[in-house]
C-alpha cells in the first residue's frame, strides 16, 4: 500500500485561498477520506455529500456517494458506488487524479480534490501535512441564494392586480364550471 498526498481547495468566491494537504493510505474507502477532509476544515458531519471523479478541466464523473440512494433503480442503470464500500486505489486513474467533493447539497460546499504525490511511508489514519488559510464557519453560507428565493404571499399581494388574479380572491362561486 503506498500513502496518496491530496491537496484538497475549498473552492470560494473569498480573494484568500484555503486548502489543506491531506495524507491517506490508497487502501483507506471514500468515507474515511471524506471524514478526514471534514475534519481538517472543522465541518460537521451530518450533511449528504459525494465525490465525482473528474478530469483536468474539472468536469463531475462518476459519482461516489455517502450512502446508496438507489432505492431499487433499475438494475441495468450505472448507479453511483457508495463511499464505505469504495477503496481510493480503485479509482486513482492519473498520477494528478482530481475529484470533487460537494458537501451539503443546500450550501454547496464545493472542494477540489487533486493527487499531488504518492508518498513512501502509508499512514495508519489519515493526517493533515499541510493547512493554508482560515476555514470559514459551515454555518456562513446560506442555503437560500437571494437571486433565487421564492417570493413571500405578501410580496406578490401587489403583482396580483397586474395579472388579474385579483378577482378569483372570493374563489369561484360566481363561476360555472
Amino acid at each position: 500500500m503506498a500513502g496518496l498526498k491530496f491537496r484538497v481547495l475549498l473552492d470560494s468566491k473569498d480573494a484568500d485561498e484555503v486548502f489543506r494537504d491531506i495524507i491517506i493510505s490508497d487502501g483507506a474507502d471514500f468515507e474515511s477520506f471524506y471524514r478526514s477532509i471534514l475534519s481538517a476544515y472543522e465541518f460537521s458531519n451530518d450533511q449528504m455529500a459525494s465525490f465525482y471523479m473528474s478530469n483536468a478541466n474539472w468536469d463531475k464523473g462518476f459519482e461516489i456517494s455517502l450512502f446508496d440512494m438507489t432505492f431499487g433503480e433499475n438494475p441495468d442503470q450505472i448507479l453511483p458506488a457508495v463511499m464505505s464500500e469504495s477503496t481510493i486505489r480503485e479509482y486513482i486513474t492519473e498520477p494528478n487524479q482530481r475529484m470533487i467533493l460537494v458537501h451539503d447539497f443546500l450550501c454547496m460546499w464545493i472542494f477540489l480534490i487533486e493527487l499531488i504525490e504518492v508518498v513512501k511511508d502509508t499512514p495508519h489514519n489519515p493526517q493533515v501535512a499541510l493547512s493554508i488559510g482560515k476555514s470559514p464557519d459551515e454555518n456562513s453560507k446560506s442555503s437560500e441564494d437571494e437571486s433565487l428565493r421564492f417570493e413571500t404571499e405578501s410580496e406578490t399581494d401587489d403583482e396580483d392586480d397586474e395579472f388579474g388574479f385579483d378577482e378569483f380572491e372570493d374563489g369561484y362561486d360566481e363561476y360555472d364550471f
